[in-house]
């Protein structure tokens, strides 16, 4: 039994959940749902974005609707034209059951002859941007006049892209009685005028603290010269070999140079900005759905209802001015469920404001170094290796091997794999293996003496390298419960988790040194060893540890089973990676 049966929905939009493959509905979707149906009333719900709000008020609204009716009852207004058609799309998803049911959208770029001749065809439900909606009035193409229901929908986000002024004429052609709900990650001075102004004793529900960062987003700040920005961006982008990110500038000059510096380097970027065409704009979206583009540099305008689920990094190549800017931002990863990580690069002199940030969200921030040069090649060597074990044979090549074999006859195995990875492996470490530090000096903050996040001294820390990755099913949280749960240790004893695709790297205070390495000296999940080594560089690098692991492996597969054979549940916080279909924006592929 689903538990959206529960919440009072009608079997036709049961039906559609059905179709979709809902099972569990979110904490916002649970708290919302119930109370939009059974009573009138107004509503402000405080939730991230990602947490399915379109699904809060769109069933209620679905089944509030009199189909028979061809008089407009409902309205949503969202800041975006993606946003809109996202709406759009899913509130038609909701109502497929509901024969008669004509839900348009309105929205600026388009045309507006067009959707004037839906609309005429009688609309229950318009979905609509404030530009064009109040432009539709003026002309006196769309009547709000008897709308029942009326929905502000990313409402922090209309407010601060300057849509005060169009929300207050808009609503003002409204009755008086109608419904209004209003949802939004945030909850600033403006979006609390909106909510006196024209809504009556709101009922108010928050998912989360208010005001407060995601719990599935890791936040981490990186200290650089402000000339060592860019350098830093790409450093970061080369050690997470999967990232699929969106790097936000503060301006449309930044962010097309950023932008096209990253094309001239070789990765998979675009550039997002209000300089940009509708056309371009939706061929820009268009690849960063489709991951043909992996860093999507944006302006934060631009960037409002970007809502892609798999985003695994926020990059905030510079801070926004506000701080409420920064939770939107980072609610763009860590959505439906997943973990995500937000970087900030910053200069010693911006440390204050992350202190500020902390303060607003309520979490903590990691600080981290950049990456040093040897460490990201070291991180490429092991994609590559592993993109090598898992490229599937083309058998065609069969007829071509015996002249292969020639061309390669007396090189040994060894030699062979040496000059296939050293193909790609040399461009990087040409790059890579003289380029100098690009940490600014001591970037901590004052933190009643202790060091990263509160809870661990920086001296005597100790990095691992760890043979499971993002294809196992890992992230940073799940491997760090996992870790935890197998050593005893408190949730603030590891930190510093990096997930790779096959590998990790994780800390812990040395203390503990001699506890991680009995533990995982015959460690076994699912009948496959889990190798944890120390590292010898403490940035990351692997290290030969107290065995290699190969040879350990050979001497445990000539073991008749003297020593006990530790189990756990092999299981992570994903279902399994996602890897990307485009190619690689960066590093080996």
């Amino acid at each position: 039994m689903s538990k959206f049966e529960n919440l009072g929905l009608q079997e036709s939009l049961l039906a559609a959940v059905s179709d979709l493959g809902f099972e569990t509905p979110s904490e916002v979707q649970e708290k919302a749902i119930p109370i939009l149906l059974e009573d009138e009333t107004d509503l402000v719900a405080l939730a991230q974005t990602g947490t399915g709000k379109t699904a809060a008020f769109g069933f209620p609204l679905i089944q509030k609707i009199e189909v028979a009716s061809r008089t407009t009852q409902g309205l949503i207004l969202s800041p975006t034209r993606e946003l809109c058609l996202q709406i759009t799309n899913e509130m038609q998803l909701y109502s497929k059951y509901e024969k008669g049911m004509n839900i348009v959208a309105i929205y600026g770029g388009a045309s507006i002859t067009e959707q004037a001749k839906q609309i005429k065809r009688g609309a229950q439900i318009v979905v609509a941007t404030p530009g064009r909606m109040k432009d539709m009035i003026r002309r006196g193409i769309v009547d709000i006049t008897k709308i029942d229901y009326c929905i502000l929908d990313e409402a922090d986000e209309m407010l601060n892209m300057g849509f005060y002024e169009d929300i207050k004429d808009i609503l003002s052609n409204t009755p008086k009685e109608k419904s209004t709900w209003l949802f939004s990650a945030t909850m600033p001075k403006e979006v609390a005028t909106i909510a006196k102004k024209f809504m009556h004793s709101p009922q108010e529900i928050t998912v989360g603290a208010k005001n407060s960062g995601a719990s599935t987003v890791q936040h981490e700040y990186y200290v650089v010269s402000g000339r060592d920005r860019y350098p830093a961006l790409k450093r970061l982008a080369d050690a997470n070999p999967g990232i699929f990110s969106v790097v936000f500038c503060r301006t449309k000059r930044d962010t097309q140079k950023v932008a096209e510096k990253l094309i001239e380097d070789g990765y998979n970027a675009g550039a997002l900005h209000g300089d940009l065409s509708q056309n371009q704009r939706d061929l820009v979206m268009n690849a960063f759905r489709k991951k043909q583009i992996q860093m999507l540099v944006a302006t934060d305008v631009a960037a409002r209802g970007i809502d892609v689920d798999d985003i695994t990094h926020v990059i905030n190549y510079q801070l926004p001015d506000e701080i409420e800017t920064y939770t939107h931002r980072s609610g763009r990863t860590g959505r439906a469920g997943k973990s995500g990580i937000s970087m900030v690069i910053v200069t010693r002199s911006e440390l204050r404001k992350i202190n500020a940030i902390e303060r607003k969200i309520k979490q903590d921030f990691l600080e981290k170094k950049i990456p040093s040069g040897i460490e990201i090649c070291e991180i490429q060597l092991y994609h590559l290796a592993n993109n090598i074990k898992d490229t599937k044979v083309n058998e065609e090549i069969d007829g071509y091997l015996p002249a292969i074999n020639d061309v390669l006859n007396g090189i040994d195995r060894d030699e062979l794999i040496k000059k296939i990875v050293s193909v790609e492996f040399t461009r990087f470490y040409n790059y890579y293996s003289k380029t100098r530090d690009l940490n600014s000096g001591d970037g901590n903050r004052e933190r009643g003496g202790k060091g990263e996040r509160g809870e661990m001294p920086k001296d005597g820390s100790v990095r691992y390298f760890i043979n499971v990755g993002e294809r196992d099913g890992y992230d940073w949280m799940s491997l760090k419960d996992f870790l935890r749960d197998n050593l005893g240790l408190e949730k603030d004893d590891l930190y510093k988790v990096d997930t790779k695709d096959s590998f990790s790297f994780f800390n812990t205070d040395a203390q503990f040194t001699p506890l991680i390495l009995e533990t995982f000296s015959d460690f076994k999940v699912d009948g496959r060893f889990i190798n944890v080594e120390v590292s010898k560089n403490p940035g990351g690098n692997r290290g030969g540890g107290r065995n290699g692991g190969g040879r350990r492996r050979d001497r445990d597969r000539k073991r008749s089973g003297g020593r006990r054979d530790r189990n756990s549940s092999f299981k992570g916080g994903k279902s399994g990676s996602k890897k990307s279909k485009g190619k690689r924006n960066s590093g080996f592929y």
